[in-house]
């Protein structure tokens, strides 16, 4: 491994504690965030030297798709081979998965409980596993790698920490966004300027479905 600089040691220590808290990489602007970057561009040059340096692979077209290629001791991280290298998926990886319709990332809206169709897909791609895919419609969480059309996996879960990307149901209504919550309040960010974040109403039926686990991205 070529010599790292300090902040670049410090951005790969991140990602691993990151891997080993919350089972996920973190994403350029939290990395942005937590070394005190005033933008996503200067964690996108520091990733990018540590792709050249050899120390971790970057999955292209997939958010948070930052692999540590020698994980540190205690981390569950899968051996890191090129792209071009990657296996086909055999069966004890494969997963059949079905697309539930759309859902929203720009307003919610409501989503299909009916299987669209299924598709098979390598398990090793997705953390944790997930129960199905859900079609994103709208651009609000571009900022996390995440665009129109995109498949992403959903873990069904009915509990989630404040900081995790979520599937939320508000009055019947489905949407993706950054939950954030506090004492007296929850609320649903979108990772967008463009867009207001979502204030849960004490009034309001609001349910996590599932935590965001991975995306595929398809031509659309």
């Amino acid at each position: 491994m070529n010599a790292l600089t300090e902040t670049q040691q410090a951005i790969l220590a991140l990602i691993g504690e990151r891997i080993a808290v919350d089972g996920m990489p973190p994403s350029q602007t939290e990395i942005a965030r937590a070394m005190g970057f005033s933008g996503v561009r200067a964690a996108q040059y520091h990733l990018e030297a540590l792709e050249q340096a050899g120390a971790i692979l970057r999955v292209p077209g997939k958010a948070r798709g930052i692999r540590l290629v020698h994980p540190q001791a205690g981390l569950a991280e899968p051996e890191a081979r090129a792209p071009d290298q990657a296996p086909l998926p055999t069966l004890d990886d494969a997963l059949r998965l079905p697309i539930l319709g759309r859902v929203a990332a720009g307003a919610p809206i409501g989503a299909d409980a009916g299987a669209d169709e299924y598709i098979l897909l390598d398990r090793n791609i997705f953390f944790p596993s997930p129960d199905y895919l859900l079609k994103v419609q709208g651009d609000s969480m571009r900022d996390e790698g995440i665009f129109d059309g995109d498949l992403i996996g959903v873990h069904r879960t009915p509990e989630a920490r404040s900081g995790q990307i979520v599937v939320a149901r508000i009055d019947d209504e489905i949407t993706v966004k950054l939950l954030k919550i506090a004492k007296d309040r929850i609320r649903l960010l979108p990772r967008n300027p463009d867009y207001a974040p979502i204030e849960v109403l004490p009034d309001q039926d609001f349910a996590i479905e599932g935590l965001y686990c991975g995306l595929v991205r398809r031509g659309h």
